[in-house]
């Protein structure tokens, strides 16, 4: 009977949930996790567990599916873990905020449980993890993977490091993995080592006559690949059984912890934040993807809040009669300084720096797009959907355009032969030299301004009197090293 109530009232809780609402200019709408058109008493996705097993953590281990592995290597990655309960505690209260979202994707795809564990040793629950490797993210993800399932990377945002597009793409992926291999433990090597590299292996030991399985193939594996899955082991044993190991898990209510907010308007992320009544970290913990202080709204922007933050954002954007954003996009149409632009939007150069992430010493180049503050005039107008999705900023040395040397004049030099031999004008050549008239004599020096150019390897600049050659470009083939996602170190 205590359960029936329980179930009834959290049905009723997240039915109350559900109406969107809306308020400024019409752009906001929040949804919970779970809402009344989706929640069907059939799908365990959606069923709400008994009194007793409130905790996500029991959740988890109810749905553990993954064939226990045992090696050596599971025995010592436990000790590591379970003698370290302070990582442990940090990392589980930092889970705790994206477990029921995890949990709840897994089970509407029929998955294990403990891959909601994944993250634990990719990341250790750091949706802001970068590791040497470029990958990104709470499940960490390279560039070229990410845009194999569809995360965007752009100037705005990362959806590497977004928490709902991430743990989509990664679901998918080893799905995709296990479907290729029949097995997790060699779909979890693949994630981490790439599914080429594991096929490989299987065709090396089906080649000499032995076993395919992980342990069989562990081996083969680099060092990084070989421990991976016995963390997993040993993180899942922990979990199963805490108390075997002196550790208390921090409670992990079986509930959303966030609600999707819906923003069809630019907002700065510090008013953002404001609104919800939360600090700027506490905001990016959930809202890591975005790269710049300005989050572009469109029909497909969405912003995580705990849900006792939505009411407050609610009310307080209601009440809210200043801009919500100061930024606008601002694309160069030559080599432009960054003084320069500081000058004409009436800001300081080091803002422009550092809301752009651009270096000292460097210039933008052509074609590049910056966030600038917003003037008077644009006070109302929004960063356009095609540009937010297009921008980009290119980079180069800070260098001055043109170099002075001496050139002495031959016995044959006349204006027209040093002007083209420098691929400058005759007018220049006099204008320089402040010459009235077009004589030479041997042995006479001019100073002739010659352009640089940006050495791509050093970054130093070096002296070219012919036109500068164009780089070849870098495809998507060149820059994807490996298949998998790289492993970023949790410890």
């Amino acid at each position: 009977m205590q359960q029936k109530l329980f179930r009834t009232l959290a049905i009723t809780a997240s039915l109350l949930m559900v109406a969107p609402f809306s308020s400024h200019a019409n752009d906001l709408s929040i949804s919970p996790s779970i809402t009344a058109s989706t929640y069907d008493p059939a799908d365990p996705a959606t069923q709400v567990l008994a009194m007793e097993e409130l905790d996500v953590w029991g959740r988890i281990r109810n749905g553990f599916g993954i064939p226990d592995l045992d090696n050596p290597l599971v025995v010592s990655q436990t000790n590591w873990y379970s003698t370290r309960p302070e990582y442990i505690q940090r990392t589980t209260l930092r889970a705790s905020r994206y477990l029921f979202h995890v949990l709840q994707e897994l089970e509407k795809r029929d998955m294990p449980t403990e891959l909601a564990l994944l993250p634990f040793i990719e990341s250790a629950f750091n949706p802001e993890a970068y590791s040497s490797a470029k990958a990104s993210g709470m499940w960490q993800f390279i560039p070229s993977t990410g845009l194999d399932f569809n995360l965007k990377q752009n100037m705005f945002k990362d959806e590497r490091r977004d928490v709902l597009a991430s743990t989509d793409a990664a679901l998918t992926y080893l799905q995709k993995l296990h479907g290729m291999f029949g097995d997790w433990q060699l779909a979890l090597a693949a994630y981490n080592w790439g599914e080429g590299s594991v096929q490989r292996a299987i065709k090396k030991n089906e080649a000499a006559g032995l076993p395919t399985d992980f342990n069989s193939l562990s081996a083969l594996m680099p060092a990084e690949t070989r421990n991976y899955v016995p963390k997993l082991q040993a993180v899942k044993n922990i979990i199963a059984t805490p108390e075997a190991f002196g550790i208390t898990l921090p409670k992990a209510e079986n509930q959303p912890y966030f609600v999707t907010i819906g923003k069809t308007r630019d907002i700065d992320l510090k008013v953002a934040a404001q609104l919800a009544e939360l600090s700027l970290d506490e905001f990016k913990t959930l809202n890591p993807q975005f790269n710049r202080p300005v989050i572009t709204g469109n029909t497909s922007t969405k912003i995580l809040l705990p849900q006792q933050n939505a009411e407050r954002f609610k009310i307080n954007l209601a009440q809210w009669n200043r801009p919500l954003s100061s930024w606008m996009a601002h694309t160069v149409t030559k080599r432009e300084r960054i003084e320069a632009i500081a000058t004409l939007f009436d800001t300081e150069p080091q803002l422009l720096r550092d809301v752009n992430h651009i270096p000292p010493n460097m210039r933008l180049k052509a074609g590049s797009t910056i966030l600038v503050p917003k003037t008077a005039k644009a006070a109302e107008t929004d960063i356009a959907a095609e540009v937010a999705d297009n921008a980009v900023m290119a980079i180069e040395p800070d260098v001055p355009d043109f170099r002075r040397i001496a050139v002495r004049v031959g016995k044959h030099d006349n204006l027209v032969s040093i002007a083209q031999r420098y691929k400058v004008t005759v007018a220049q050549v006099k204008n320089w030299n402040d010459l009235q008239r077009d004589n030479l004599r041997n042995g006479q020096t001019l100073q002739v301004q010659i352009p640089f150019q940006a050495n791509s390897r050093t970054g130093r600049s070096t002296v070219h009197a012919t036109a500068s050659r164009q780089h070849p470009k870098v495809t998507r083939s060149d820059k994807k090293l490996r298949s998998g996602p790289m492993l970023a170190s949790a410890r």
